[in-house]
């Protein structure tokens, strides 16, 4: 009896406190059932008013605590159906871990996904904006690995074997222009399907403004 009476009046869900959990357990046993609906509605309302941060919480969520709190004993005509009881055992899903090896560690897997967004860009501009922001990154992640005998040809061997020969930037025009250097330019990104139509304008590379003072590009500072 002893045992009953404590599982009566234990706290299922300790954010709600003792006060909502004998509210939801009251609720659960009113005979009438509409006005065990009635009450189920003033108690989501008085929770919301004590927990404000509750208020933006999707009131679902609320109604579904409801039911556990009430040990899944509570039938109204309530605006969410009932949650399934083997809610609280159910196990997690496994998490998916990515398959593959990564060609090229010390560049991460990240660099061959953007690698294959940059493949599917079929304006030659924008894929080259792609290459050159993939180069940037490239060249930071190598350098924190071997400081020494560093060469953008290094770089772009690498973009040519990630991508099977796909991706193609001249050398000369990299290393003229120091479009590998992480502070040629900041704003570089591989362009979405909804920036392709409207981007094409800013992304040249061919030498234009860059090469009106001398044929040379500076470095910012």
């Amino acid at each position: 009896m002893d045992n009953i009476e404590t599982n009566k009046h234990a706290v299922t869900l300790k954010e709600y406190g003792k006060n909502i959990q004998r509210l939801a357990n009251h609720i659960a046993g009113i005979e009438d059932r509409d006005k065990r609906t009635q009450s189920a509605f003033a108690l989501v309302e008085l929770v919301k008013q004590l927990n404000p941060q509750m208020k933006t919480e999707n009131d679902q969520k609320i109604w579904d605590d409801i039911h556990i709190m009430s040990g899944f004993t509570l039938d109204v005509d309530g605006p969410y159906p009932k949650p399934e009881k083997d809610l609280l055992f159910r196990k997690p899903q496994r998490v998916g871990y990515p398959k593959g090896e990564v060609k090229f560690k010390h560049y991460g897997r990240n660099i061959e996904k953007l690698i294959e967004k940059a493949i599917e860009i079929e304006n030659d501009e924008e894929q080259e904006t792609a290459i050159i922001y993939i180069g940037q990154l490239m060249r930071s992640f190598h350098s924190t690995w071997n400081r020494d005998n560093f060469d953008d040809a290094i770089i772009i061997d690498d973009i040519k074997t990630l991508s099977k020969g796909k991706l193609h930037i001249d050398l000369e025009k990299v290393r003229e222009m120091g479009l590998f250097e992480t502070n040629t330019r900041r704003d570089f990104k591989v362009p979405s399907e909804s920036e392709s139509s409207s981007s094409g304008g800013r992304k040249r590379f061919n030498g234009g403004d860059r090469r009106r003072n001398g044929g040379h590009s500076k470095k910012r500072r």
